[in-house]
């Protein structure tokens, strides 16, 4: 076993056991989950981590296609709705990456699923966490009716205050900071920001055991129960 499938084999073991510090309704795979099948209000976005070529950890994105009705144009993670034939969360991220980028699900290894966001609509967005043990079996085939382009960027990046902004908001009385994350690839600029960055931040702080080096001060309502 060279070092970079030990170091991803000791991320996926450490990952595994970790416990989101709130209850909100997840489904795991076997877990009787058909009243959230018949939910529409729910969602699921892969985080696929996969070892660079400097032997950090980097996760894959995309930019939502400028012809999208919603959040056109926007840097996101791999994910969508969940589909009634859906058997969990696990399940829906890997189907959209699947449909989204051509990620076939084989080459992924889930090890953990977040504490779910809650965006202002009352959509709950469930964070799951893969493994890419193979990032050359990945050849990216976007879907151009959803994709306009695929990334990846280093996790770490969400934790340092470098190539970072932030605007105050507030929301039905709470103020609350969103984070805009600049980053360069392929000499294309993206802007990684709002949930999106808010669960590499969680992402990050979770693999990496430390906090971010900023104020985060997240919206309330992400991390509010959804019955």
């Amino acid at each position: 076993m060279d070092s970079e499938d030990l170091t991803l084999k000791i991320l996926a073991e450490e990952l595994r056991l970790y416990k989101p510090p709130h209850s909100i309704p997840i489904q795991q795979s076997g877990s009787d989950s058909e009243s959230a099948r018949r939910k529409p209000n729910r969602a699921a976005v892969l985080i696929c981590l996969f070892q660079g070529e400097n032997g950090d950890l980097h996760v894959i994105l995309t930019k939502r296609s400028s012809t999208l009705s919603s959040h056109s144009g926007e840097v996101s993670l791999p994910g969508g709705k969940r589909e009634e034939g859906d058997a969990d969360d696990i399940e829906t991220a890997m189907r959209e990456a699947k449909e989204e980028i051509g990620l076939d699900p084989s080459l992924v290894k889930p090890v953990t699923v977040l504490e779910p966001f809650v965006d202002k609509r009352g959509m709950i967005v469930v964070p799951v966490v893969g493994i890419l043990s193979d990032k050359k079996a990945f050849v990216p085939a976007p879907n151009a009716s959803e994709v306009e382009a695929v990334f990846d960027t280093p996790l770490e990046m969400f934790l340092k205050d470098e190539n970072r902004r932030a605007e105050e908001r507030e929301w039905m009385g709470d103020k609350y900071l969103l984070h805009y994350f600049d980053y360069e690839a392929e000499n294309e600029r993206y802007v990684i920001w709002a949930l999106t960055a808010g669960i590499l931040i969680r992402t990050a702080s979770i693999v990496y055991q430390r906090p971010p080096a900023f104020l985060e001060r997240k919206p309330k309502f992400w991390s509010r129960i959804v019955n």
